[in-house]
């Protein structure tokens, strides 16, 4: 799975710009499923199986990326930008990022270190005081290779490195989309819709839309969540560590999940022999907080890879914990239709 995910997650694709992606994951589904794309993006895509189990269970990762878009040209022809989806300021700073679709280079900055107040200096540059200069001097040299609306996306690399460890921007979530294709791609025990889903980052958007399309019985969301295991943080606030496996959740900011799919998954990572971890705090949100209370209600499950540094230049995950989240995955949906 790792050229895969080197593939989707070097394309560039913004909350409402998942065009790029959408492409590429269709030019995959060709032969593999029925697929169809709604109004807003969507991807819902259906795999036949050996059988029908009499239930309808979906599977949702979503295909945006955060990022930041283009608000206004300066005189001087540098951007002004602002955030979509959630960035911290401090990882976006001094960085190469790619604007538009022509993927016009640009480096962020803004006002010089010596030229900074004495409280300026105690905190990180806001979004309002950052610039993308794309090394023109006008902002109609400017106005000649980008546009307001163009999308800015961080110029960062797909690299293996260290014991067994990965770096890329988009890993949130071109994982989970990764490991949809590979199972689309397998023979699958029960019939199972896929929907890839658009602007997750900016408000669960399209997976509201494409739970109300497939209307299931039971939901699967697919995602990648924070990894705080780093020396700083203490064992509670670490929420999930890289190499203990896959990650269940209780609940998060947006759902309280199932509490037998719950179980289910524990369960079915015991038998199978797969380490599998859950969140030791209540954090966050994906798509299931839109899935969960679709039309009469869907039962909905969370699987996640742990992540260090999410919504950043350089999301780290372990490539064993990409591997184990695919074996839960797989067996899992397996289990959910026998129910």
């Amino acid at each position: 799975m790792l050229e895969e995910l080197k593939t989707l997650c070097e394309i560039n694709g913004i909350s409402g710009e998942e065009g790029a992606v959408a492409e590429y994951i269709c030019s995959q589904l060709e032969g593999n499923a029925e697929y169809k794309i709604d109004n807003l993006g969507n991807i819902i895509a259906f795999k036949k199986g050996r059988q029908a189990s009499g239930k309808k269970v979906m599977v949702s990762a979503h295909m945006d990326e955060v990022g930041m878009i283009v608000t206004y040209i300066n005189p001087d022809g540098t951007l002004k930008i602002s955030p979509v989806g959630g960035i911290d300021p401090r990882v976006v700073f001094g960085r190469k990022v790619e604007v538009g679709k022509n993927r016009i280079c640009g480096v962020v900055g803004g006002k010089a270190v010596h030229n900074l107040s004495a409280d300026e200096r105690k905190k990180s540059v806001p979004f309002d005081s950052m610039t993308v200069d794309i090394g023109t001097d006008s902002r109609e040299e400017s106005l000649k290779l980008v546009s307001l609306g163009d999308s800015v996306c961080f110029d960062s690399r797909f690299a293996r490195f260290g014991d067994g460890l990965v770096a890329s921007k988009a890993i949130d979530d071109r994982a989970g989309c990764g490991i949809m294709l590979r199972l689309i791609r397998e023979e699958l025990e029960y019939d199972t819709y896929f929907t890839f889903v658009v602007q997750e980052e900016i408000g669960l958007r399209g997976a509201t839309c494409a739970a109300y399309t497939v209307n299931p019985d039971y939901a699967l969301v697919l995602e990648s969540t924070t990894a705080a295991d780093v020396p700083t943080a203490s064992e509670e606030k670490k929420v999930c560590v890289l190499k203990g496996g896959p990650v269940v959740s209780f609940m998060d900011r947006h759902t309280i999940y199932d509490k037998e799919l719950y179980s289910l998954a524990f369960k079915t990572a015991e038998e199978l022999k797969i380490p599998c971890q859950t969140k030791t705090m209540v954090a966050g949100g994906n798509d299931a907080g839109a899935i969960h209370i679709t039309r009469q209600g869907v039962k909905t499950a969370a699987i996640s890879l742990p992540c260090r540094y999410l919504h950043s230049p350089y999301c780290v995950i372990a490539e064993e914990d990409l591997e184990n989240t695919y074996l839960l995955v797989k067996n899992f949906i397996d289990r959910i239709h026998k129910r």
